[in-house]
Order: structure tokens, then C-alpha cells, then sequence
């Protein structure tokens, strides 16, 4: 560790699970008890106090009984600028008798992420590939093997809810070992489907593959993250949004993003679409979605719960099939 350590993402989960790791290497053989300072910024127990002080003292101490001190600052986003400009002015001058490790919950923008000499980003790109690649790279930390379907089946079944990978390969890896892992050995373990992020969907949808749609949808309603009305709304806004840009005379990625108020790459790829299906295809689309609304509204009742995956049978029924008439409207104007 050749000076100050930050670990920053969004998920405060991944974050510690992350942190956890950073200050095990920075400590290496070390005592913690000796060794280890633990500090949270506007830690509960202090009162009204600033831990600011006694984070800079930590800082400035020689260590004792030790080679070497390990302080480490959860949470530091909350410290205020006046707490943290001490701190940051410590490392752009760090002491070599001292390994200093910050958690910072939120944005890269933080200023102790700029003065960090390492940092430890934890996010995760949303779409599969990328959460796949995470879950990869955390099993081989934990020296966890899984053959390519295994992860696969990992990543599909956690979702966008990755922040519970960590606890799981620390899992595998107590009880498996080294040992080659296959789907069978993993799935026990893996616990209930995790959200799926909406555009999962979109994306299957506006792709024209009907199969990939019907399983994001249902895997939607598979994990109780969403009912049939909630993704009835994510489409809603998905086709209004490209009603506004058609005839609008809107031609690129810019005039997209300030119409849509929305950032460049999704204002993007609802510009292409739009583009390819033109006005007739997406007031089709708006129509069926519009009428979906409805049925789920009290429309149509097709009764019960699906026993395999405990969903709402009308709800099922409805999403499948108007994600897949929406893929095959969107395939069929890709042929055109």
C-alpha cells in the first residue's frame, strides 16, 4: 500500500464488503488491536462532537508496538469541508508510518477520492455482461471456481442486486473450497431473484427478441421487485418518450438528451428507435401498452397464482404477451 486508500461506489453494502478487504491488506500481519484505528464519520456514539480531531490525531501519532498505523474512516462523505480539508491536506503529504483507509458512499467527485493515491471503485456496469465480469472478479478474489454457466446463472438470478455477491462467494468459498463448481453446487446458495433493472427490458424490447423479453419480464415479476402495473409504466414512459421525439425534426444524440431531459446515451437509444419504428409503429405500441394499463386495472382476470413462480396469473399473461407483440413490432420494422 503505497498511500492513502479510498473505496467509493453507490452501494454501501459493496462498499464495506470492499472496505473490508482493503484494510485486511493493510494490515497484513499486523495486531489490529494494536495496530488499527476505526473511525465512522458522524459516528452516533459521539454526540454533537466532531470525530474530525481525533481522526487527525490517529493521523499524526507514531505507531506503537507496531511498523506501522492503519486508520481507517467509514462513511466519509459526511464529513464536512471544514472536517475534511485537514485530512485531505494529510494525504497529499501522507506519512509513511501511517495507511490510511477512507469508505466514501456516493460520487467519484468526492475530494478524497481525488487525493487518494489508490481507489477502489465498486460499481457495476447495468447491463448482464458487466455484472457477470463482477461476479468473476469476486470469485477469483475469493478464489472461488465456477465453470461459465455457474456465473452465468449467478448473474441472472442476482440481478442488479450485486451487492449480495461478496457474502456469497465468501459462502461457496467456506464451504467448497478450490473445488470446480457447476450451476447445482451454487444454486442453494444463491437465494431469492434480485432486482432487474428496467432496461433490461427496454433494451430486449427495442432489440426485437421476443425470448430474451419474455424471460426479462417475467424474471421482473419472478422477484417481486415489481408488479404487472409497474412495468406497464416503465413502457409507458419508454414509448411516450419516443412519441415526443417523432416529428419533433430532433436528429441527434444533444437535441435528444434537452427534448427528453435525460442523459446522452438513453436519450440515444430511444432516438434510434423511435427512427427505425417511425409514427405509426409507436402509436401501435403506446396503443397496446395503453390497453395493457387497463387490463390490469380490472380489464381482464385470467385468476390465481402461477405455482411454479408465485406471480399473478393476469399479470403474467398480460406482460408476456404485450412484450412480446412489442418485440416482434420492433423486429418487424428492423426487416423492413
Amino acid at each position: 500500500m503505497s498511500g492513502p486508500v479510498v473505496v467509493v461506489g453507490t452501494d454501501a453494502t459493496m462498499v464495506y464488503d470492499a472496505l473490508h478487504n482493503a484494510v485486511a491488506i493493510a494490515l497484513g500481519d499486523l495486531d489490529p488491536a494494536v495496530a488499527l484505528q476505526d473511525f465512522t464519520a458522524k459516528d452516533v456514539t459521539g454526540g454533537a462532537e466532531s470525530i474530525a480531531p481525533r481522526i487527525l490525531e490517529a493521523l499524526n501519532t507514531p505507531p506503537f508496538l507496531v511498523e506501522r498505523r492503519v486508520v481507517v474512516v467509514r462513511d466519509a462523505q459526511l464529513l464536512t469541508a471544514d472536517e475534511a480539508a485537514p485530512i485531505v491536506a494529510w494525504m497529499q503529504d501522507p506519512s509513511p508510518e501511517t495507511a490510511l483507509v477512507l469508505a466514501v458512499v456516493g460520487a467519484k467527485s468526492s475530494r478524497f477520492v481525488k487525493a487518494a493515491s489508490d481507489v477502489i471503485e465498486v460499481n457495476v456496469g447495468s447491463n448482464q455482461r458487466a455484472r457477470a465480469d463482477f461476479i468473476e472478479e469476486k470469485f477469483r478474489q475469493y478464489a472461488v471456481v465456477a465453470d461459465p454457466p455457474a456465473v452465468q446463472f449467478v448473474a441472472e438470478r442476482v440481478g442488479d442486486d450485486v451487492a449480495r455477491v461478496d457474502a456469497l462467494a465468501r459462502s461457496l468459498r467456506a464451504i467448497y473450497g478450490s473445488a470446480p463448481l457447476k450451476v447445482r453446487q451454487i444454486e442453494d446458495y444463491v437465494g431469492d431473484a434480485g432486482g432487474v433493472p428496467a432496461w433490461d427490458l427496454t433494451d430486449a424490447i427495442d432489440s426485437g427478441d421476443v425470448t430474451k423479453a419474455i424471460v426479462t419480464a417475467r424474471r421482473m415479476l419472478d422477484s417481486q421487485d415489481r408488479a404487472g402495473l409497474q412495468i406497464v409504466n416503465i413502457l409507458q414512459r419508454h414509448y411516450l418518450a419516443m412519441a415526443r421525439l417523432e416529428g419533433s425534426g430532433v436528429r441527434d444524440r444533444d437535441e435528444a438528451r434537452v427534448v427528453l431531459s435525460m442523459k446522452g446515451y438513453p436519450a440515444e437509444k430511444i432516438l434510434r428507435t423511435s427512427q427505425r419504428l417511425g409514427a405509426e409503429r409507436i402509436a401501435t405500441a403506446v396503443r397496446w401498452v395503453t390497453n395493457a394499463d387497463v387490463d390490469l386495472k380490472g380489464g381482464v382476470s385470467y385468476g390465481g397464482r402461477d405455482l411454479e413462480g408465485d406471480a399473478d396469473v393476469t399479470d403474467l399473461t398480460v406482460i408476456e404477451v404485450l412484450v412480446a407483440r412489442l418485440a416482434r413490432l420492433t423486429d418487424g420494422a428492423r426487416r423492413r
